[in-house]
């Protein structure tokens, strides 16, 4: 009998989003010929807030982007401490909408020796569509997939196992905390999903990001189970019930997450209204996610 190859690897990936700067630390084990394994090692948050900068002011501050030199920084040197193979850091909504987003990139490559690449939106929503997500999804099933960022949501139909259609809208929780979402965007959103899951007679959610994952977890339920409409707009309700300061200490909330969570809430909640889904699913799949499949299969070739 021949014996087989066994191999592991580590990959990095680097999100930098509108609201926190992500850094996913991930094995991935592969045995003669069967399907490889991932498993995260070690995921890292800073919640370095650049969409509040770039949606109000047009620039990423001088603050900031001091604080995403040094957390690229240390970024790198915890992925030299693990021995990291190879990664990718991909930059969203708030880089690529800044008017010195390319500047701050080229600076930081220069001091920090981190290359950034800043992606559209289409990008974004392809690279976690490559997730294993379609290990999740029922191929007897339609589902609307929900990643909601805080420049940007990223929207894709899956029906029968095949992606029928995705897009991306400018409607993110930093935007709609400081109301630079108007009826107009929410309209478009709206006729969007009426549209694309018009032809289906059930639909149901997979929710993405850091609030519905914050949600999910208070929850207490399985990670195979979903959350039902019901249960959200109560959560909701509750959410909007509370002070900042409330929502930190009774919800355990961070700071940085104590009030983004409500805006997430609605888009998640309008996302189900408008689709006629009773239920949400939260895989806890996200770009970062994806960033180490892409690699990987990259990799592989």
């Amino acid at each position: 009998m021949t014996d087989l190859i066994f191999s592991c690897y580590k990959y990095g990936a680097i999100d930098i989003g509108s609201n926190a700067i992500r850094l996913l630390i991930a094995s991935v084990k592969v045995y003669g010929d069967n399907e490889p394994v991932f498993k995260k090692i070690s995921l890292i948050r800073v919640p370095i807030r650049l969409g509040e900068d770039v949606f109000i002011k047009g620039d990423i501050s001088e603050e900031n982007i001091a604080r995403m030199i040094d957390t690229m920084r240390s970024y790198d040197l915890l992925m030299k401490t693990h021995k990291v193979r190879s990664y990718k850091a991909y930059a969203t909504s708030a880089m690529r909408e800044a008017n010195n987003g390319k500047e701050v990139r080229d600076h930081i490559l220069a001091q920090t020796g981190i290359n950034i690449e800043i992606i559209d939106g289409s990008n974004e929503a392809a690279i976690i569509a490559a997730t294993d997500l379609k290990n999740i999804i029922d191929s007897n099933k339609v589902y609307l997939y929900v990643d909601v960022g805080g420049g940007s949501t990223e929207f894709t139909l899956f029906a029968n196992g095949v992606e029928i259609a995705s897009e991306s809208f400018k409607i993110g929780t930093v935007r709609l905390l400081h109301s630079m979402v108007d009826a107009g965007m929410w309209e478009q959103v709206e006729k969007w999903i009426k549209e694309k899951t018009a032809g289906y007679a059930m639909v149901e959610l997979i929710g993405s990001g850091g609030n519905i994952n914050n949600i999910f977890k208070s929850s207490g339920k399985q990670l195979t189970k979903p959350l039902t409409y019901f249960y959200l707009s109560r959560y909701y309700k509750t959410l909007q019930s509370y002070s900042f300061e409330e929502r930190m200490y009774y919800l355990n909330l961070n700071q940085d997450r104590a009030d983004v969570i409500i805006p997430a809430c609605l888009i998640y909640l309008n996302a189900m209204k408008w689709s006629k889904a009773n239920h949400i699913y939260v895989p806890k799949i996200g770009l970062t996610d994806g960033i180490i499949k892409s690699i990987f299969n990259a990799d592989s070739r």
